[in-house]
């Protein structure tokens, strides 16, 4: 099924829950829709699946983001599942990037922040403590 007609559906769905509609006016209003959607979906550019390739990895890992080198999105770190997406595991797209194998696949801060973290819960002290 269309992805756009997917959508449309459940936009129709939610209008028919909320009040009563004809099955004229539920066609009608698919119809119009899917080709709104459908006209919106392709004036939209799709330089963010190519513009991904022309990324720098070295310069990917920024203060406050991380650039995903394959489709071009900023985020505070890339998770197995959004590289799943890609076909990758993390350890594959390190690889693929040129990065060591124990670097961490988040931005710049968030990597400060959790060092700190660990840092003040001083775990290593607790576990000499036990023994």
């Amino acid at each position: 099924m269309d992805n756009h007609l997917k959508e449309a559906l459940e936009i129709v769905k939610a209008q028919a829950s909320v009040r009563t509609m004809t099955e004229d006016e539920i066609t009608s209003m698919l119809q119009k829709l899917t080709r709104d959607i459908r006209s919106i979906s392709d004036a939209l550019p799709t330089e963010d699946v190519e513009e991904g390739s022309d990324i720098d990895a070295s310069k990917a890992i920024k203060e406050k983001t991380i650039t995903c080198v394959e489709c071009g999105r900023s985020f505070k770190l890339l998770t197995k599942k959004h590289l799943a997406t890609h076909g990758l595991t993390p350890e594959e797209y390190r690889a693929k990037c040129g990065y060591k194998k124990n670097t961490p696949l988040v931005c710049k801060a968030l990597q400060r922040e959790r060092r700190r973290k660990m840092k003040d819960m001083k775990l290593w002290e607790r576990r000499r403590d036990k023994e």
